[in-house]
């Protein structure tokens, strides 16, 4: 088990986030709501950057079964490798696989879709089980779109070599709403709610107390709230409804460790003839550290962490996604294809954390790249 920079969470579930690609710059027809389409998506995920580097394929398959009910199954794997400062001054270089199976099943009834989730992940020191359930409702001929959901996740964290185990359980809620406000225009707000209690902390990573190395303590209980808002606006181009679109995103999260954290995205999607689809994106993010964070304690306290990701950081990211349709009439079995394209440089930049093998402010740029293969049928 090991904290990963943000970068590596995106990339880990970008499995969800991929299958979406191709299908962003269109907005959502006035129409009943529809299952998911039947499609198979084929994905192999890198992320070098920090000392870390994380790879490996993910595979995702649905199938309708009559006009009411979609199923799907999801694998994922992460190699990890890593001699981070943070993995490094608790220990020496990491080696980890991570695998995840998951099972979906999407009913449609009426106007409402109800979609639930079961996935299972293990590595070497942390095993993880979740389901979710989600419910989207459609109003006003399909101009508005509302949706609940709810998660539980039950984990168990280990330590290599030791008979050191203890639970976390995880809660979450989410509530959103899609407004159609035009023919060209959409707008997105959500709210997300996490409860979580157990062991929170990584059992390899250490304090500083005046430069010498003591355990971490850590809180037994976190909640965080975050609000999101997104509007897509769509561009006409001859014949097509949509040609280009410009997305705008901005998110607040905040918890009671005393975190407080704001992105702001910006996306611009476009057309380029012959089954092209080309975007590109720029990401912000910047939080403030937890109220028990420190680099280097004066003093014992009451909880005591030194994780850079509970610090006070700041990142940039700016990317390209391509997705070509290379398949657009059937063909045997297949309705169409597409190869998908992905890629991230993302620089992190840290106020109050210190790499341990050179006593200055860490900073360091990262690479996440996603090749993917879509097929419909």
């Amino acid at each position: 088990m090991m904290s990963l920079p943000t970068a590596v969470i995106v990339v880990r579930f970008g499995l969800c986030a991929f299958c979406a690609l191709a299908g962003l710059l269109v907005l959502p027809p006035v129409m009943a709501a529809v299952l998911p389409d039947d499609r198979t998506d084929l994905m192999y995920h890198y992320y070098k950057g920090g000392d870390v580097t994380v790879r490996g394929p993910a595979l995702l398959v649905r199938k309708s079964a009559g006009d009411s009910v979609s199923v799907s199954g999801r694998y994922y794997m992460d190699s990890i490798s890593s001699a981070s400062p943070d993995v490094v001054s608790g220990g020496s270089p990491y080696k980890d696989k991570r695998e995840e199976i998951g099972l979906g099943v999407d009913v449609l009834h009426g106007n409402s879709l109800i979609s639930a989730f079961l996935s299972s992940s293990k590595e070497n020191d942390y095993l993880a089980d979740t389901f979710s359930l989600n419910v989207s409702h459609e109003l006003f001929g399909g101009l508005t779109t509302v949706n609940m959901g709810y998660s539980q996740g039950q984990d168990v964290v280990q330590r290599v070599d030791t008979s050191f185990e203890s639970e976390v359980n995880r809660y979450n809620y989410r509530l959103g709403l899609s407004q159609v406000l035009s023919k060209s225009l959409l707008l997105g707000l959500s709210y997300e709610g996490i409860a979580e209690d157990g062991y929170l902390r990584n059992p390899y990573r250490s304090v500083r107390i005046l430069g010498a190395f003591s355990e971490e303590i850590y809180p037994g209980t976190r909640d965080s709230q975050a609000l999101a808002l997104r509007l897509v606006k769509g561009f006409s181009a001859d014949s097509r409804p949509v040609g280009s679109s410009l997305r705008g995103e901005y998110r607040y999260f905040r918890d009671n460790w005393g975190i407080r954290s704001n992105t702001l995205g910006l996306a611009y999607q476009r057309y380029l003839g012959a089954g092209w689809l080309g975007e590109l994106h720029y990401r912000y993010y910047q939080q403030s550290a937890a109220s028990f964070y420190s680099d280097n304690f004066t003093t014992e306290m009451t909880y005591m962490a030194r994780d850079k990701e509970l610090s006070t950081f700041h990142s940039h990211s700016i990317g390209l996604k391509w997705s070509w349709t290379f398949l657009k009439q059937r063909m045997l079995f297949l309705e169409r294809a597409s190869l998908n394209l992905a890629h991230d440089y993302i620089s992190f930049s840290y106020d109050d954390y210190t790499n341990v093998r050179t006593g200055q402010l860490y900073s360091f740029g990262a690479n996440v790249l996603q090749l993917y293969i879509s097929a419909w049928y």
